[in-house]
């Protein structure tokens, strides 16, 4: 076991780990988080329709994909989730408050994509499930997946804007 190893683990426990707690902070009510009902009112009021699916997938992306990246577990999809997660996060409510976290900019969000582009660029390492279990991927598709994760997240943030434009636009008769 390398330091290069204990260091991948403590990456991926640490970035895996948060993106769990903000999870069960959505689905749980844990660590004053609102709880899959105040959760679900954030979606709509973020114009997400319908709230209660994607309420559901986000907190999925964050608890479940948080999880798989801590344990080392298919690192590669579950990144490409949670790089869907927080291109969202970032496009959808941080971004217009520029930069930094203080004023509740896109910082933290981007530092956390970043450490994923890291997990995901070099892998999962030696401790972790995938390599116990011998699962890896080409280059090739991990490229693919880091494109899809990000692009899934444009979408997503493109699809609550299109209802938006719909509920402001003037009625044609």
């Amino acid at each position: 076991m390398s330091l290069a190893d204990l260091a991948l683990l403590a990456l991926r426990l640490v970035v895996g780990l948060t993106f769990a707690a903000h999870g069960a902070q959505k689905a749980f009510g844990w660590w004053n988080g609102p709880g899959y009902q105040g959760w679900q009112k954030a979606m709509e009021g973020m114009r997400f329709q319908p709230a209660p699916l994607w309420a559901l997938a986000s907190i999925g992306a964050e608890l479940v994909g948080g999880l798989l990246v801590a344990i080392g577990l298919f690192t590669p999809i579950a990144v490409a989730v949670l790089v869907a997660q927080s291109v969202v996060i970032i496009l959808k409510v941080h971004l217009p408050n520029g930069f930094w976290n203080g004023q509740k900019g896109y910082e933290y969000p981007l530092t956390l994509m970043a450490a994923l582009a890291a997990i995901l660029g070099v892998g999962a390492g030696r401790l972790s499930l995938d390599a116990a279990i011998g699962f890896s991927l080409d280059a090739f598709v991990l490229w693919l997946l880091l494109a899809a994760g990000a692009l899934a997240g444009i979408a997503a943030y493109g699809l609550t804007q299109a209802q938006t434009d719909a509920r402001t636009a003037p009625q044609q008769r």
